[in-house]
């Protein structure tokens, strides 16, 4: 975070960028990613204008951030985000290894408004797995472990 912005000064961005969305087809979720240099990338909400359905706000942000910055790893980066981040898009900045998340409004704000991921959270939980069973196939009819093999076996691979 720069020395001249505040953290309430990124979630005012996000929050902007989240009402702009909704007034250009998009969904009422804006998110910025800072990097330590204080360089800031946009994410908005594009679920239903793009028919992705991985298009939250969090995740696009975490994208233009890596590519920009020409590395999967931000690893001291924070995470703004009008509105708290969904299992996905916790898990999408876990694995992009971000430092630290920030959000204004919360589930219950979001669940009002109609985006209710109640849903997730339980599955992610364990109290209901009803919603999409996970099973593993116990043929072994297929070498399942060969791409694990080939990965560990090639020199020019990247680890992450």
């Amino acid at each position: 975070m720069s020395a001249t912005t505040t953290s309430q000064q990124y979630l005012a961005m996000a929050v902007d960028l989240a009402s702009r969305n909704v007034l250009n087809a998009g969904g009422p979720f804006g998110a910025i990613v800072v990097w330590p240099d204080g360089q800031v990338f946009e994410g908005v909400n594009r679920v239903t204008a793009n028919n992705d359905p991985t298009a939250h706000a969090e995740v696009v942000a975490i994208r233009t951030a890596a590519a920009s910055l020409g590395t999967f790893d931000l690893t001291g980066a924070v995470l703004y985000s009008s509105c708290e981040p969904c299992p996905m898009c916790l898990a999408s900045a876990l694995w992009a290894r971000i430092s630290r998340v920030v959000f204004a409004a919360d589930r219950d704000d979001a669940a009002r408004a109609g985006f209710d991921d109640a849903l997730f959270y339980n599955y992610f939980e364990g109290t209901d797995k009803s919603l999409m069973p996970v099973v593993r196939d116990g043929h072994q009819e297929t070498d399942y472990l060969q791409p694990f093999r080939l990965w560990d076996g090639l020199e020019t691979r990247i680890d992450y």
